[in-house]
Parts: structure tokens; sequence; C-alpha cells
């Protein structure tokens, strides 16, 4: 789409409320058709309403891909106010119901998806059991991706990693402890019985590695550069933890990931960590949230529970 010279007049007159929740939900989703099944509409609807809103505002506000949508730094910048006029209506409409009406609290939060197998999921667990009455939206992606969200008010705290200070201005970031990278095999691997293989052995077998672009993807690189090797071909890359979980106990594949995430199946005695010196690949997790606010009193004992968590391990 052509960028254009957007009338301030035109914008006021024709901007809808539909624009507005279509793009907020496309944007959390990052996905059309996962935004056309919450709002009821087929993805062509969708679409066609993201077309007209960037059509008002001038410019583009989503890139559009096969594997979902991304936000253009326009569409991060809109995003902000679409959210506080959003949120203005809904408080409006509450006002309606009177003083007395029961308020829902609802926290954000957004998380490596290397953290959700370990400490959130005993985090969300635990909060659960005390507060029920309180809905969490949970969103996992690539650290850069919750930094941008966090920033846009789309997440109101995101369990991650420190990024460059550019990025982080405006954010706080409290560290919960270091995350090693880790290689885990299925219990019965021919390596499990390995007192001591070398990357050598262990470079034999079919890898499954971090992300592109993500500090565990880095660590892992760095690791087999320590050793002289570089990354053979044919692996499996991904950012899911859950995937490369069931790769690993369901074949000989070896899995270099961070600890949080191989943690609870070495737990249960389903995956064993492999006696590899990891030593330098240590990268500190912790809460990121803006510097300049202060979180809801339910979302403040939400970390509280994530901290205790974390202090324990």
């Amino acid at each position: 789409m052509d960028v254009t010279d957007p009338s301030p007049e035109l914008f006021r007159n024709r901007i809808r409320l539909r624009h507005l929740h279509c793009f907020v939900t496309v944007a959390q989703t990052q996905h059309l058709g996962r935004a056309g099944a919450r709002l009821g509409l087929t993805q062509p609807a969708v679409s066609k309403t993201l077309t007209e809103l960037e059509e008002l505002v001038g410019t583009r506000l989503l890139v559009r891909q096969r594997a979902g949508t991304d936000l253009t730094a326009a569409g991060m910048r809109f995003l902000r106010h679409a959210l506080r006029i959003i949120e203005d209506v809904d408080a409006a409409a509450d006002s309606l119901a009177g003083a007395d009406a029961p308020r829902h609290e609802r926290i954000r939060v957004g998380a490596l998806p290397s953290i959700v197998p370990a400490l959130l999921l005993d985090a969300v667990s635990q909060f659960r059991a005390a507060h029920p009455e309180v809905a969490l939206a949970v969103q996992t992606g690539m650290n850069r991706t919750l930094i941008d969200l966090l920033k846009a008010d789309v997440l109101d705290l995101v369990i991650g990693r420190m990024d460059d200070p550019a990025v982080m201005e405006g954010l706080w970031f409290e560290s919960l402890g270091p995350e090693p990278l880790v290689l885990a095999v299925r219990a019965g691997h021919p390596l499990a019985d390995n007192a001591r293989p070398t990357m050598r052995e262990v470079l034999a077998w079919p890898l499954v590695i971090p992300a592109v672009g993500s500090i565990p993807r880095h660590s892992t690189e760095s690791l087999l550069a320590r050793h002289g090797h570089t990354l053979p071909e044919g692996c499996v890359e991904t950012a899911d933890a859950y995937l490369g979980r069931l790769l690993t106990q369901q074949s000989d594949t070896v899995w270099a990931a961070p600890l949080s995430a191989a943690r609870r199946a070495v737990a249960a005695g389903e995956m064993v960590l492999l006696p590899v010196d990891t030593q330098g690949t240590e990268e500190p997790i912790g809460l990121l949230r803006h510097s300049d606010r202060t979180l809801e009193p339910v979302a403040e004992a939400f970390v509280a529970g994530i901290r205790g968590i974390a202090a324990g391990r």
C-alpha cells in the first residue's frame, strides 16, 4: 500500500470502533485467521477492515505474512492509542452499570516459550489457586516481540531477557537468576549412559536448536564454536518448547535449550541432561515492566509468586 497524506478530518469522520477492535485483535493474536475467529468474522472481512483503516491513517500498520502478522513502527504507535480508546469505551460502558458493578480483573502476561514448561506453569497454577476470579491472558513469543507488545500496552508484564539499551528504554528489568543452556536427550538414549560425551559424539545425532535471532541460539552457536564445531546441516530450529520436548522424547534427537524448557521433563525422569560443560551460556531471565507505572495489586501478587518460585529453584 502506498503511503498517503491522510486528512485528519476525514479520519475523524470515518474511523469506527470496528476498525480499532479489528486492529487490536490482530495485533494481539498476530494472525488474521485467529483474529477473525475471536471477532466472529471471516479472514477476508478482517483483511478488508484493516485495509480500510490503513487507508484512513495513510500508512501501513501491519505486515501480512503467511505465518502471521507483524506490527510496523507506525502500527506500534497507533496500537497505544487504539488500546486507550477501547479501554475508555469499556470504562464508560461499565460506568452505566453503577458504582456497585463487579470489577473484572485481568492480567496480561508475556513469556518466552522456554519459560512456559516450568516457571510460568507453576506461577499460573499457584496464582489460579489463590485468585480464581482473576483472568490471566498469556502470550508467548520472541523476546523483542514481547518487549514491543509491552511498550504498546498489549501486555502488563513480561518474563523475558534484557535487550539492547535503546530497546529497553522506559522499561525496568528485575533479574530472576541465570538461565544456562543445556543439552537434553530422552531417557534411554545411547548418549544418556555416556559419562563424558564429546561434542563430536553429540553432533553425530539429530539436533533441535533454538530459533534464529534468539539469545539461546546465539549461546548454542558460541558453545559449539568453543569446541571447534559449527551447526550441522539438517537441524530442526524452533522457539516452541513443547515441540522441542516432544521431538526429544519420541526420537534420538539432542535438544539444545534453556534449562527451564527441559526442567520438568528431567525431574520426571523422561529426559536426561548430558554432562557437557555449557559454562558461559548463562543468560539472566527476569521480569520486564514499565518503569513509570505501578502494577495493579493482583498483578503484583502474580509477580510475587514468580519471584518465590524462581528463588526456590
